[in-house]
């Protein structure tokens, strides 16, 4: 048998999940102490939930990984837990609002393979429902900021708002049929630049006047400032302006204005959003991918039921396993060991047993029971950066003590126990 992982799958060995479990113990702590609340959701849902025009648009759809079940029900594997989210809301109406509710979990993808982006990855999601202000995205700003501080990652939030886009490709005069696909094309200009850019549009079929335009755009040293969109005075630019001045004065109340900054070229491809949008970057740019994402979208919700009721709604997600790409690509620190006090019995299982059954109650204690001799047992826990041993022979048992010693310093102490 080939023994091969399933192409853009990966295991992690237990030194790589214990930063990855470290990395979501933080991330759900930060979300506990915003008051969120916990969530899960099926990972097999129905492919007219997934595909829904209130869902991730077009190119999205393209990687969902599509199946049925023995009743010919069209199913699909989630590609993010949003529209999920949006169908619990939908389901359930006696829910008060606000909601703030996190879930972490596993999304599919059957979409491009890169440094931290795979085809089955979990995200680590964020969603506030029932608040129209700005607040609540300053919030899920100030709450991305205060979870890569305790994971000691200098990050940088860059936003923007759809509605000055869209306003922007209106007075430029680009069709409505074509919006999305042009917002889609701006998406890609960090990566690919604006040359690239104009020729995908030119290559869609949009006219010369609205690329020109465009191209004028993207030229204006100017539109890098909220100055630039206040000459307009479209409706949906005013609206779009309105509300990054509101989010910036928060921000700035918080003093976090120098981890944000306004990008008017952040586009965010899902036609799901509707105004404020954020990407979430490692300032030195070790990984150029976003570590974090996400925006308002009013409408999915009430979309979802049918109707045109509209949902206030802003969320964010940390995607878990890039950021751990971008941990193992910074300068690490030894990992913390998954055990306190590692355990070498010398002809004293049991009673080695015994001594970790009493230290459990507070500490994390492994046993070595494969018979390993002193000096490998000792390297093992050298290797695995344990921070204290106990050699348990049979004259510490018969003396009712044990020898604790401290690896890191050398220091050893001693500590009663009646076995």
């Amino acid at each position: 048998m080939d023994y091969k992982n399933v192409r853009g799958t990966q295991d992690y060995l237990p030194e790589q999940e214990c930063i990855r479990r470290n990395i979501r113990r933080t991330l759900e702590d930060t979300f506990i102490a915003y008051g969120c609340k916990p969530l899960e959701t099926p990972i097999l849902n129905y492919t007219s939930l997934m595909a829904s025009k209130y869902a991730g648009g077009a190119e999205i759809l393209q990687e969902m990984y599509l199946l049925s079940d023995r009743g010919e029900r069209d199913l699909s594997l989630r590609y993010d837990l949003t529209i999920p989210f949006a169908k619990v809301i939908a389901m359930n109406p006696t829910l008060s609002m606000p909601f703030k509710r996190y879930e972490i979990g596993k999304v599919f993808r059957d979409g491009p393979i890169k440094a931290g982006r795979f085809r089955e990855f979990t995200q680590c999601d964020v969603d506030i429902v029932g608040v129209d202000s700005q607040a609540a995205e300053a919030e899920l700003m100030m709450m991305a900021l205060d979870a890569f501080e305790k994971l000691e990652q200098d990050v940088v939030i860059q936003y923007n708002n759809r509605k000055l886009l869209v306003g922007l490709l209106g007075i430029f005069e680009v069709d409505a049929d074509f919006q999305s696909r042009v917002i889609l094309i701006l998406d890609k200009i960090a990566k690919v630049g604006n040359n690239a850019v104009l020729a995908e549009l030119e290559e869609i079929g949009l006219e010369k006047s609205a690329i020109k335009s465009i191209e004028h755009f993207l030229q204006d040293n100017r539109k890098n400032t909220l100055a630039y969109f206040v000459q307009y005075e479209e409706p949906l630019i005013q609206e779009g302006l309105a509300e990054v001045l509101e989010l910036e004065r928060y921000l700035d109340m918080l003093g976090i204005t120098e981890s944000c900054q306004f990008n008017p070229l952040l586009a965010r491809g899902l036609e799901i959003y509707t105004g404020t949008i954020y990407e979430i970057f490692v300032r030195d740019g070790r990984i150029k991918s976003s570590i974090g994402s996400g925006g308002r979208y009013d409408n999915a919700i009430g979309g979802l039921l049918g109707g045109t009721e509209r949902f206030a709604t802003v969320g964010i997600s940390f995607g878990l396993d890039v950021i751990f790409t971008a941990m193992m690509l910074g300068k690490q620190k030894n990992p913390q060991a998954p055990i306190d006090i590692y355990i070498i019995p010398i002809n004293t299982i049991a009673e080695s047993l015994v001594l970790a059954k009493a230290l459990r109650k507070e500490h994390r204690v492994e046993v070595e029971l494969s018979g390993k001799k002193i000096r490998k047992a000792m390297d093992k826990a050298n290797r695995e950066n344990i921070p204290f041993v106990i050699v348990l022979g049979e004259e510490e048992v018969t003396q009712g003590q044990y020898i604790l010693k401290n690896m890191h310093t050398g220091d050893s102490s001693i500590k009663k126990f009646v076995f």
